[in-house]
């Protein structure tokens, strides 16, 4: 049975969970816990490391995986290149998305531009 940790801040689409069941064969996806998650979610641009943050995370990972499990990771880049490390030295699968963007401009009624972007999964990637 393989798993997959959900590291990132928003929930899997359909396409992804189709995705990962058929080319990672993933039987049980695991969410960080609610204090977990948004500690992942909100990770403050004004603090000089994230060692002492991501501990808590780390240690959640390492009990709930299995060597080869599946570790999705996205979001803060100091955070994903820490956590990837971390995970690649547990020698888990460390990957993330990857998506065909269609985007819209136009002005508002105000005058200002808007950019609308519409994002659609197109296959999970592995961070080498």
């Amino acid at each position: 049975m393989r798993k997959m940790i959900l590291l990132f801040s928003h929930k899997l689409s359909e396409d992804q969970i189709k995705d990962a069941k058929e080319n990672y064969v993933i039987d049980e996806f695991i969410s960080l816990p609610h204090n977990l998650q948004n500690i992942w979610s909100n990770i403050s641009p004004d603090i000089d490391s994230l060692k002492e943050v991501l501990i808590p995370i780390k240690k959640f990972i390492k009990t709930e995986s299995q060597l080869n499990d599946v570790v999705f990771i996205q979001g803060d880049f100091g955070a994903v290149y820490s956590m990837v490390n971390f995970c690649q030295d547990l020698r888990l699968i460390s990957i993330y998305a990857t998506t065909e963007r269609d985007a819209v401009e136009y002005k508002n009624e105000e005058g200002k531009m808007v950019k609308k972007s519409i994002f659609e999964h197109r296959r999970f990637r592995e961070y080498e």
